[in-house]
């Protein structure tokens, strides 16, 4: 597979591209669709519908008599339709290119910009992107590998999948070919659990979308991550909204409204828990951008990843509840008798647990904090009949009286 660009060369292998009558059409109907004498441009050339005389194209009297004019370092005039089929089908790349985002992709929005970024259109050359669509342009998306190729007919086609599943043949993966399948297949995780963040790094793989159209392409990324590809675009465009904590927390109401006592003029190290604790990479693929509001940024790094996050989501709101409740209540002081080795391990576990790495841990390691015998044995030692934790409080319960 190639990167983006293929390796430098001094000219670039492009593939043989025959000019489909649907591309050449669309040039017809483009050009009746403009003035006489206005030209239609494409990478290295263009043409013109025969006319009146345009400075634009610097067309002579003689040249616009009748038919086409193709310009493309030299001046071919008076074309017939037939003609400039065939004129036109000697640059059937470029006229492939522009057919391909103008006529197949169309609008000027968030599909044509991630279409376009797939294969960097913007920066690459048609001979460039052609070369490398010959052998594959391989894109990340968050979990995803995209891979885009060309056909002989200058066709766009897609392969959507798992990046784990990479390089894996296509009859040891499941194959869809209606971008709508992708809701399924992300609902659960490869254990079968829930999926409530989209974004979450535990996306299932074993699948494929192998063979699907630019809008297809385009329909099954925004299905499985939903609203990455537009806010990235706005992103891109300089208008991005975001909607930072207070702002999103002060909307809050019923029984979510709680969350607005949280902030009672104390700073933002309550904010900075919640963002260290749902928002870091590890947690969600998105870069988030919102901070506690328009004048105080979060001291937790936002990640890294390619597409935005503009407000707190309805994960972050959702455990803010609870924990608005919990902080709510009086800490105390509680004394434990644990050994050093014991506060290592609670650490331990602790650690393994927010970062998901129970699974990891194999049962014959006892050298692991969080190895399960290891940890059976310390709730053996510490717990009592009922399961509570030995301890007792350093302080009396109540408010002192006698």
């Amino acid at each position: 597979m190639s990167d983006v660009t293929p390796a430098a060369t001094d000219e670039p292998a492009v593939p043989d591209i025959d000019l489909p009558s649907d591309a050449f059409d669309a040039v017809l109907d483009a050009l009746a669709d403009r003035e006489a004498g206005d030209p239609l441009r494409f990478e290295g050339f263009s043409v013109v519908r025969s006319g009146e005389d345009d400075e634009k194209d610097s067309a002579s009297a003689e040249d616009t008599a009748g038919g086409y004019v193709l310009v493309d370092g030299d001046r071919r005039t008076g074309l017939s339709e037939r003609e400039l089929h065939e004129a036109l089908a000697e640059h059937a790349p470029a006229v492939t290119d522009w057919y391909v985002f103008e006529r197949v992709v169309g609008e000027f929005g968030p599909r044509r910009a991630f279409l376009r970024w797939l294969e960097d259109a913007d920066g690459a050359t048609v001979a460039a992107r052609y070369a490398a669509l010959a052998e594959g342009i391989e894109r990340a998306w968050g979990e995803l590998t995209i891979t885009a190729t060309v056909t002989d007919r200058g066709e766009r086609r897609y392969d959507v999948r798992h990046a784990d599943d990479d390089g894996v043949p296509i009859d040891e993966l499941d194959a869809y070919d209606d971008p709508l399948d992708a809701r399924d297949l992300v609902t659960l995780d490869e254990k079968g659990r829930y999926r409530p963040l989209k974004t979450a790094p535990s996306l299932a793989g074993g699948w494929a979308f192998p063979d699907l159209g630019p809008r297809d392409a385009y329909e099954a990324v925004e299905t499985i991550y939903p609203a990455t590809v537009a806010n990235w675009h706005r992103e891109r465009e300089g208008e991005l909204d975001v909607n930072h904590w207070r702002e999103t927390m002060a909307r809050q109401s019923g029984i979510y409204g709680v969350v607005k006592t949280w902030d009672r003029g104390e700073g933002h190290e309550h904010v900075d828990w919640v963002a260290e604790a749902c928002c870091d990479d590890s947690q969600c693929l998105k870069r988030r951008e919102w901070q506690y509001d328009d004048e105080t940024d979060l001291d937790v790094d936002g990640g890294d990843g390619v597409f935005p996050c503009r407000e707190p989501c309805s994960v972050v709101v959702s455990a803010a509840r609870k924990w608005t409740r919990l902080e709510s209540e009086q800490p105390r002081t509680y004394e434990f008798e644990l050994t050093p080795s014991e506060k290592e391990q609670v650490e331990d576990i602790i650690d393994a647990v927010a970062d998901g790495r129970i699974d990891e841990i194999r049962e014959a390691d006892t050298k692991e904090g969080a190895n399960r015998y290891r940890t059976r044995f310390l709730r053996a030692k510490l717990f009592d009949d009922e399961g509570n934790l030995g301890g007792v409080p350093a302080e009396p319960e109540g408010d002192g009286e006698e």
